[in-house]
């Protein structure tokens, strides 16, 4: 009966064409700048200072999936619409005592661990509906990791557009090129969201990943 829907479905899109919106996901490991990223883009091209959540110094400050409904990329003749989902940052381990390092009492400490969990569990089901995912990397720190191998592996798995991004290039310990070593088989580009530098490459690539 599934496998009769399936079909279904995909007949009724090549009826009609491919759907004008997709899903775009920012995904990626804690304080990596997946935020400030989706708020530069929100910035850039719906015209007005709208943030889909607050950065901070904070692990997990994003613990629920946000998400901005019809953005329009338009450059060199090329055009790209998307519902933009920014995703808790992913983590193979929350421990409340994390939380206890940046003064907030036990309680709330307990508190964050417990939601930044769930947002984590939730980021990774919603990978299914998405339709391209933009990793979003610190590129300051080493990009051999349990939590960025895991993310990656999740992707190749499902087989969808990938564009990673190596975010603070701004910072002196950044360095793009580890990145581009440790995930050779995807495209890499080096950004600072909150300085907007690089961004214009950001959307360049975005638009040749994303078809």
């Amino acid at each position: 009966m599934l496998k009769k829907l399936k079909k279904f479905l995909m007949g009724i899109t090549k009826i009609f064409g491919k759907k004008k919106e997709i899903k775009l996901g920012l995904y990626g490991p804690p304080n990596a700048g997946k935020t400030s990223l989706a708020n530069r883009v929100c910035k850039d091209w719906l015209g007005e200072e709208i943030e889909m959540g607050s950065a901070s110094a904070i692990p997990h400050e994003t613990r629920e999936i946000q998400i901005r409904d019809q953005i329009k990329i338009k450059k060199k003749g090329k055009e790209l619409s998307f519902n933009l989902v920014d995703t808790p940052g992913i983590a193979t381990k929350i421990d409340y005592e994390d939380f206890l390092k940046f003064k907030m009492n036990k309680k709330d400490a307990k508190e964050r661990a417990k939601q930044a969990t769930k947002g984590v569990i939730d980021a990774i089901k919603w990978l299914d509906d998405m339709d391209a995912v933009v990793v979003v990397l610190d590129s300051t720190v080493n990009p051999y990791s349990q939590v960025n191998i895991t993310i990656i592996g999740n992707l190749a798995a499902r087989d969808i557009p990938v564009l990673i991004v190596g975010n603070k290039i701004d910072l002196k310990k950044s360095d793009i090129k580890k990145i581009e070593s440790a995930f050779p088989q995807y495209k890499v580009v080096g950004v600072s969201a909150t300085k907007g530098k690089n961004v214009d490459k950001f959307y360049d690539a975005l638009l040749k990943v994303v078809k």
